[in-house]
């Protein structure tokens, strides 16, 4: 009978958990992250192309989070999810999920894209280390269509984070109470 030494035996379990992990569907390094980008310049190529008036809200703020594809569903109680970055200066520094779950009279599906702003260093300081960072009252939602109105004064003085929402498609009707958590991931 054969004896196997300490040192055989740590060397073979360490080559059995490397291979484990390497079978790990491990994310960093692959596509995800640079599909995701990809979307995200669309989105913000979109916004700049179509939505001039909105070139005050790119020029001030602090970092923008751009989420490009949002899915939300209801019926009664519904939900939404979305993926995205974080760009400081137009690089991504970070990549984030937007969940959202909502309850109430609702119906329908809807696809839409949103952008938020942080218009100030708290705000996107919060946002960044923070745990999970959830809508709240400081948000201010907007559409591009009604972009006029996010004009200087508002931006810096009145809200530390505005939210543009674009790319409307589908149909939800209803109304209900809702949250809406961002959490960093990665793609």
């Amino acid at each position: 009978m054969t004896q196997i030494s300490r040192r055989a035996f740590t060397l073979a379990g360490l080559a059995g958990i490397t291979t484990g992990l390497a079978a790990c569907g491990n994310p960093i390094g692959s596509e995800g992250a640079d599909r995701l980008d990809a979307r995200v310049d669309s989105a913000r190529d979109y916004l700049r192309s179509n939505y001039p008036s909105l070139g005050e809200l790119f020029e001030n703020s602090r970092g923008i989070l751009y989420i490009p594809v949002v899915t939300e569903a209801g019926l009664f109680v519904g939900g939404s999810y979305g993926r995205g970055a974080l760009r400081i200066d137009d690089a991504t520094v970070d990549y984030y999920s937007a969940t959202r779950a909502s309850f109430g009279l609702q119906i329908g599906g809807q696809q839409y894209a949103h952008a938020l702003f942080f218009m100030t260093e708290q705000a996107l300081s919060d946002f960044r280390y923070s745990e999970g960072w959830a809508a709240s009252a400081d948000l201010r939602y907007a559409t591009p269509t009604q972009g006029g109105s996010l004009g200087a004064e508002t931006t810096t003085q009145f809200a530390p984070v505005i939210a543009v929402v674009f790319g409307q498609s589908g149909v939800l009707a209803g109304a209900s109470l809702a949250g809406v958590k961002y959490a960093r991931i990665i793609p």
